[in-house]
């Protein structure tokens, strides 16, 4: 009987889920991997190595953090990847761009994923954007903008296009793009080389993280902001709504700025257990605080400001409950454009 009693014990313990354990016991000793869904020494990547820094300290277990670059179409590939393949243990976490937020509206064929259904762990920032062109452009004011072709350099399904061929549709701007680039790093090498003319989504903490003399120097000039508000930096410079003609129009310009405000996602898998995935968020949160990531970000010369999974879940409702209208409209508008 005896026998019975401890081989009946040990089978139970073998049949114990993983679930069972703790989050520190699940973590303690473990990597995570954070994949970046753009290329290297970009905005996106320079923010996730921040985060891949610190995070660790915050998650029961303090996991070590290691980064992956998985910059296909735009992060495209990386949001696949993370809905379908990644695994679902809370080991992989990602930071994809904004434009997966919104990119079955115009690639719906090649989205495998459900965005209500990624976790969301919050946004490293807000973000506002701002179209670019080179200083001796021939199109070096807002005005012109509306008159003048300006050639721009453009990676596919993300803001880099997105965004210009949108303004185009809804306001008249004359952006001509050049597609065929990875990314905003390998963009802004064609503008120093003058292969393109400028930019028409830049965001401005990468302007200043990866060009920080361009500004003060008066190499670019800065001829529209693209966010749902005003940065008072910029005050001065034009803002794209304020180009809307009607209430039908803002509806569609409004529901592509929404991604604005979770300028960074960073997501895990659906299916992460919720202990799991509630200390991901808690420690992500935790950044906002932490001296010591903060001082990184401001020594890296990078804006952070964490956005928490709560802030950033109702934004995703927001956008998944537009109205069919609103979303056909974009749609439409990014459609008829290319």
């Amino acid at each position: 009987m005896r026998c019975c009693v401890v081989v009946a014990a040990v089978l139970g313990l073998a049949g114990t889920p993983a679930s069972a354990q703790s989050v520190a016991e699940f973590y303690g000793g473990k990597q995570i991997t954070l994949i970046v869904g753009s290329t290297p020494g970009g905005g996106y990547d320079t923010q996730a190595r921040l985060v891949a820094r610190h995070i660790g300290r915050h998650i029961p277990g303090n996991p070590t953090v290691i980064v992956q670059n998985m910059p296909a179409a735009g992060s495209l590939a990386a949001t696949n990847h993370m809905f379908n393949v990644a695994p679902k243990d809370g080991s992989t976490i990602a930071l994809v761009q904004r434009g997966m937020l919104l990119i079955k509206n115009w690639n719906p064929s090649a989205v495998r994923f459900e965005l209500g259904q990624f976790g969301f762990l919050g946004s490293i920032n807000r973000e506002v954007a701002v179209s670019v062109s080179r200083a001796d452009a021939p199109v070096k004011t807002t005005e012109q903008l509306f008159k003048t072709e300006l050639i721009i350099g453009a990676t596919s399904g993300i803001d880099p296009e997105i965004t210009p061929r949108l303004l185009n549709h809804l306001i008249g701007t004359r952006f001509k793009l050049v597609m065929g680039y990875p990314g905003v790093t390998e963009i802004v090498l064609a503008m120093e080389r003058n292969e393109v003319q400028g930019l028409g989504d830049w965001s401005i903490s990468s302007l200043k993280t990866a060009r920080p003399t361009w500004l003060p120097e008066k190499k670019i000039n800065l001829l529209m902001q693209i966010a749902l508000e005003k940065d008072p930096e910029f005050a001065h410079v034009p803002f794209a709504l304020d180009f809307v003609k009607n209430d039908a129009d803002r509806a569609v310009m409004q529901l592509y700025l929404t991604q604005k405000t979770v300028a960074r996602p960073m997501i895990a898998p659906p299916g992460v257990p919720a202990d799991r995935l509630a200390a991901l968020r808690t420690a992500f949160a935790a950044l906002a605080t932490d001296r010591q990531f903060l001082a990184d970000g401001a020594k890296s010369k990078l804006d952070v400001a964490p956005v928490t999974g709560p802030e950033v879940d109702k934004v995703i409702k927001l956008i998944t409950s537009a109205s069919a209208e609103t979303a056909a409209r974009l749609q439409k508008a990014i459609a008829s454009e290319r």
